[in-house]
């Protein structure tokens, strides 16, 4: 999955002015407030060069090569940057660090939600609707009310759609149980 590898965001480089020409420096990784990792950049005008060390096998190595820049133009003037993937040459916005930064294709990872079971999408959805009901999360919490400010008819919408989500979550969980106590009856019976 993607949550699990170091990104590096061509949009968050712009933003913060590395891909300019001549621009060197580090780019870090924290968690909980430490230092996780970090790589050295140099901006050329068509790529930008990438320095650092990481484990293969349980072995350091240190890595150094160039990731080439494309531009697009955009509909109301300037250009955005992509970066062209040094494995397979794909126009992408992130690219995702293992041994070599490379796209999610190349390394055939998947997005969180596209391994999602019908339940736990159903549970995410419902999720977002107590979020915005400013409700506990977690669809098995008791329901709140209707948060200040908001229109009694949003209210319901979102109340009645809220709702929906839960019982075919709940059903859905209810199923999935009805298939394990089958599995077990059976096995008790042998």
């Amino acid at each position: 999955m993607t949550a699990h590898y170091r990104r590096l965001d061509v949009r968050e480089l712009h933003r913060a002015g590395v891909l300019v020409p001549g621009w060197r420096g580090g780019w870090n990784w924290y968690r909980n407030g430490q230092k996780r990792a970090s790589v050295n950049i140099e901006a050329g005008e068509a790529s930008i060069q990438l320095c650092y060390r990481a484990t293969d096998r349980g072995e350091w190595k240190d890595y150094d090569y160039t990731v080439r820049l494309s531009r697009s133009s955009c509909h109301y003037g300037g250009e955005r940057p992509w970066f062209l993937c040094p494995c397979c040459g794909r126009r992408v916005a992130i690219l995702y660090g293992g041994a070599v930064f490379a796209c999610r294709r190349c390394y055939r990872l998947a997005y969180e939600v596209q391994r999602e079971g019908d339940a736990d999408r159903l549970a995410r959805r419902a999720d977002a609707i107590r979020d915005r009901l400013k409700w506990e999360a977690g669809i098995l919490n008791p329901d709140g009310w209707k948060p200040k400010g908001m229109h009694w008819r949003t209210f319901w919408r979102l109340k009645d759609e809220h709702d929906r989500l839960k019982g075919g979550v709940l059903g859905a969980w209810a199923q999935q149980l009805g298939i394990v106590e089958s599995r077990l009856g059976r096995l008790e019976r042998r």
